[in-house]
């Protein structure tokens, strides 16, 4: 290795998975699972699987980490996690992998045993032993018969002659037989008519970044869900494989990996989707210099891959750079209209707790129907966002809804010298006009700065959208793209952030969401614009107008 190689920093990658979860009390280094058939199901794969030169399949530490946490059971013998999502960049080998699992669900020890004892593992921890599944029917389920025959194609070399032999291996090009027909791996495509009712015990769904509605991919989709549902005792599981999808498209990878951020963000009921991936970080660039150490460390343990050869693709000219991104990087980018790419936002963040009684500054945007409401605070000293609340009216009863938002702010003016409070008035007005009576015009701590003539919070968006978009949305989209403030890496605002889209009017470029009717908010957006034009109209006061910061006492 040269000097400049060894001077250069080692890039970190997002890790996303219980797989990269490190552990040093563990002697591979990384967590994992109390209780698997993962291990048991490697060995299986080592004596009976072949890999393409003809050799014993090993898997890689990587891939035997995955395997075991897809494999993890409770102490009631019950997998853990019903659904999963394999994401890796272009060339990593998730068919080669997804057909490995195939084939232990096809041949091997599958499902827990009560009665099967236990072994060793090969850290030495005692794990249950699985058993066969003897109906074993397994699908390699995508849009187009090309799709699957990329995995299909697989198993002639895969498949040891000693298994075809010892399990009776009848290899078709659509359907795999065994042990005179009792179990099967069958290739499906899109007829999700035909795929109702079906009793499979396993199904790969390949490419689902490719899985769309104008091909029944979201009805196949549905379907294999139904029919896994059905499985006695939660045996049958659905794992998907996939490259990073492109945002808009509203791919079934898409909808997967927004169903577990929204989880992650504590807005949904976890109910068990193991999601793993490797991902560039966000500031990682497309150049010659940066390319091959980004390369390196979202490869994995995938070594075959010539990072020489991909870095030449990512320079080509001709290849769009969020196809490079997508591909190569396995980032997922933002479409083209998109107001700022989730990596240019990741780079901001800094989780941090605000202290009480630190100056700041609100945003607010509601609703009180179909759209979130957010109330967003800024820190003065610095511009640090940070998010006090965001609410689903449609997810909580009207009142409770209400009151919750009308507590949030109360309380931000208990814990936090504010000293400005800028909030959009539709459907909010009542609450505006008691918030600016109650708070805004407090004797103790009256708002420095004012929202409008008549309210010091009141800050109509109807009919000031050219000062919003000159002052606040492209204000705030410079500062972005300057890495001029921090953020606390709130989920439900990286999301809002991510959907909103270029506007661009008569004075410039806004903000809003895909269409009227998306499903995808925005909400907390505006609320932060607001709070960063509170902090800048603050700070243009003179000093006299100012507050001098108080002591946390001065606070109730």
């Amino acid at each position: 290795m040269s000097t400049a190689e060894l001077a250069r920093p080692r890039v970190k990658p997002v890790c996303i998975g219980p797989s990269w979860l490190e552990d040093p009390s563990h002697p591979s280094g990384y967590a994992h699972p109390v209780r698997s058939l993962g291990s048991r199901a490697v060995l299986w794969a080592h004596k009976w699987l072949r890999n393409a030169e003809g050799g014993n399949w090993l898997c890689t530490p990587e891939q035997e980490r995955f395997v075991t946490w897809w494999y993890a059971i409770d102490e009631h013998g019950r997998f853990i996690y019903r659904d999963g999502v394999l994401q890796r960049l272009k060339g990593w080998g998730k068919d080669p992998l997804a057909a490995v699992i195939a084939a232990i669900e096809f041949l091997g020890p599958c499902r827990y045993d009560p009665d099967g004892g236990v072994h060793e593992d090969f850290w030495g921890h005692l794990q249950p032993i699985g058993r066969q599944q003897p109906q074993a029917w397994v699908q390699i389920a995508a849009t187009s018969k090309d799709q699957t025959r990329t995995t299909m194609t697989i198993f002639p070399w895969l498949l040891s002659r000693a298994a075809i032999e010892e399990y009776g291996i009848d290899l078709g090009k659509e359907i795999i037989n065994a042990d005179e027909g009792r179990r099967r791996i069958e290739c499906v495509t899109s007829s999700p008519s035909a795929l109702e009712g079906m009793r499979s015990t396993f199904v790969i769904r390949n490419e689902t970044q490719h899985w769309l509605s104008n091909n029944e991919g979201h009805a196949m989709n549905a379907v294999i869900n139904r029919n896994n549902a059905k499985a006695k005792g939660g045996q049958a599981r659905a794992l998907s494989i996939t490259n990073a999808y492109e945002p808009g498209e509203e791919s079934v990878a898409e909808a997967a990996r927004e169903a577990w951020e929204t989880v992650q963000a504590g807005r949904a009921v976890d109910t068990g989707m193991l999601y793993d991936s490797l991902e560039a970080p966000p500031e990682a660039r497309l150049n010659a210099d940066e390319a091959p150490d980004v390369l390196e460390a979202v490869r994995g343990d995938a070594t075959w891959l010539d990072i020489d050869r991909i870095v030449q693709e990512i320079l080509d000219v001709r290849n769009p750079a969020s196809q490079s991104r997508r591909f190569y990087y396995n980032q997922i980018v933002a479409v083209e209209d998109a107001w700022i790419t989730p990596q240019e936002w990741d780079a901001l963040a800094d989780p941090q707790k605000v202290p009480e009684g630190e100056q700041i500054t609100l945003g607010f945007d509601g609703s009180k129907t179909d759209d979130h409401s957010a109330l967003i605070g800024c820190r003065v000293s610095d511009g640090y966002v940070f998010a006090l609340g965001v609410w689903d009216p449609a997810a909580m009863d009207p009142q409770v809804f209400r009151d919750a938002v009308d507590a949030a702010v109360r309380q931000s003016f208990k814990k936090y010298d504010v000293v400005g409070f800028f909030s959009d008035v539709q459907e909010w007005e009542s609450y505006v006009t008691l918030w600016d009576r109650d708070l805004g015009r407090d004797k103790k701590r009256e708002l420095c700065v004012a929202a409008s003539r008549d309210n010091r919070i009141a800050w109509d968006m109807r009919g000031r959208q050219k000062e919003f978009t000159l002052m606040g949305a492209e204000w705030v989209h410079d500062e972005i793209m300057e890495q001029a403030f921090r953020h606390d890496g709130d989920k439900r605002l990286r999301q809002h952030v991510v959907n909103a889209r270029r506007r661009p009017n008569a004075w410039g470029v806004s903000i809003g969401k895909e269409h009227r009717e998306s499903k995808r908010k925005i909400d907390s957006l505006p609320a932060m614009i607001l709070s960063r034009m509170a902090r800048k109209t603050y700070l243009a006061l003179p000093p006299s107008k100012q507050r001098k910061k108080r002591r946390r006492a001065a606070f109730y």
